[in-house]
């Protein structure tokens, strides 16, 4: 049986798994999923995932969760590149650092952001109010300032002079916002040339 990913690619951490797969040649038979539809919450995506959230992973028998333990997966089960999650232990640990904060900081931040000024106003009819847009924009400035300042620093990608797993996960996070409407790449020069390195990184 081959090796099947449950996604839907409006998900950011869909979108960085599909795209790990493709660069890496990984041979995956992809099943979507509509989250918009619900199809989450059917019977036989339960018996894929009681977590009901894609994507979500089946290889043979084995069953597994949340897009970080899935690319940790597919890295180690194909021996992909070893830049994609050095062994290195310093580089390694700052894939790790990087992976572990961005769970409720930028991905938190830049998908209210897309839910504030796209899909609420679609799904409700209803505008939301200016101070609440405000205080989601600060929240994902902060976000968007750390990666800067913190997670780039001088250096070409995260963990060092080649993309990695961070890298591929803050890029979906940080491209959901744009997805509104919003350049968060506007007067951050810094975090434009990252984003140029990982493009051409990716293809």
């Amino acid at each position: 049986m081959a090796l099947e990913l449950y996604l839907d690619l409006f998900s950011q951490p869909c979108r960085s798994v599909y795209i790990f797969a493709k660069k890496n040649n990984i041979p995956v038979e992809v099943k979507k999923v509509s989250l918009m539809d619900g199809e989450q919450f059917s019977e036989e995506f339960g018996k894929i995932s009681l977590i009901r959230k894609v994507p979500a992973l089946r290889d043979g028998d084995f069953c597994l969760a949340e897009s970080i333990a899935i690319l940790l997966y597919l890295a180690q089960k194909f021996k992909t590149p070893d830049f994609w999650y050095p062994a290195d232990l310093q580089q390694r640990a700052c894939v790790n650092e990087y992976l572990s904060w961005q769970h409720s900081a930028i991905r938190w931040h830049g998908s209210r952001i897309f839910w504030l000024r796209v899909l609420i106003p679609k799904i409700m009819g209803v505008d939301v109010p200016q101070d609440k847009l405000d205080a989601a924009l600060e929240d994902l400035n902060g976000s968007l300032e750390l990666i800067e300042e913190k997670f780039i620093q001088d250096r070409p990608f995260i963990a060092g002079d080649q993309i990695s797993l961070a890298d591929l996960v803050a890029i979906v996070e940080i491209m959901q916002p744009v997805g509104s409407g919003l350049n968060v790449f506007e007067g951050r020069p810094k975090l434009s040339a990252w984003r140029d390195r990982v493009q051409a990184a990716i293809g």
